[in-house]
């Protein structure tokens, strides 16, 4: 899992361990480097900056056809789509370039950039605040919106990818990403199930309707057993399966095409 839930909010993991991270960096930098005030803050501030740029600019570059196809996705900041190693990079060449006059306290700084991005890729990796995933698709039967019972294992056909994702019509996030799921149950060899969680029938189909999106795999769960099944803490929660419905990946909050590409692509 790479959120957790504090009350309606879901925080990204990824984003906790980062905000972890740089805090024990300021606070070492404090104590450590032994920089004037002035110059400390400047370059924390600065490092934070290059940071975020580099991570950003950095994460497009690998994925450049995906941001392509929607530009505007480049700047929504708050979606995810940065890269550690390269906001590390923007962050050294800053170090050497604020402290240029500080050797010693330019080589301290280094480490402990090192030193917290290092860290953080640790903390992304073992995910010491996420939950259990799923393993492989649940045993569970729904229905579509015409009443027809689905039984989720029977989509496993051996062959291609299964995109699983729960939503709501009252959460923003699951609305955005709706058009890319669209485009990618389009996609040959992909199967996308969208899964309402909780809601009647009506306001399901109302929406689609208005928005001309038309899933074949546009399922009701009134009694939220994915929720359960997927341990999610919140929605949007998406999981990917392989054609023989082992999961490959599981992501709580809002799609990006970027990260659709990366999971679709061979």
């Amino acid at each position: 899992m790479n959120a957790i839930a504090l009350g309606p909010l879901l925080l990204s993991l990824p984003r906790l361990y980062a905000f972890a991270c740089a805090l024990l960096l300021i606070i070492a930098a404090r104590y450590l480097l032994g920089l004037p005030q002035s110059l400390r803050q400047r370059w924390v501030t600065g490092l934070m900056i290059a940071w975020l740029v580099g991570a950003r600019v950095g994460y497009i570059a690998l994925y450049v056809e995906s941001y392509a196809a929607a530009p505007l996705d480049a700047i929504k900041l708050w979606q995810p789509g940065y890269h550690g190693l390269w906001g590390m990079l923007a962050g050294l060449i800053w170090s050497a370039w604020a402290l240029r006059e500080r050797l010693i306290a330019m080589g301290g700084a280094m480490a402990l950039l090192i030193g917290a991005s290092s860290l953080w890729l640790v903390l992304v990796t073992l995910a010491p605040l996420g939950g259990g995933s799923v393993a492989a698709l649940p045993d569970i039967k729904l229905e579509d919106l015409d009443g027809n019972a689905v039984a989720l294992p029977d989509l496993a056909d051996g062959q291609g990818k299964i995109i699983v994702n729960l939503w709501a019509t009252w959460c923003p996030p699951c609305l955005r990403e709706m058009p890319l799921l669209a485009e990618a149950a389009e996609r040959q060899g992909v199967t996308v199930v969208v899964a309402n969680q909780g809601e009647d029938l009506l306001p399901i189909a109302r929406y689609l309707d208005e928005q001309g999106l038309d899933f074949r795999y546009a399922l009701r769960d009134p009694n939220q057993q994915l929720m359960v099944a997927f341990d999610a803490p919140g929605l949007p929660t998406t999981v990917l399966f392989d054609g023989n419905g082992r999961a490959l990946s599981q992501h709580v909050g809002e799609l990006t095409r970027a990260q659709l590409d990366q999971w679709l692509n061979p």
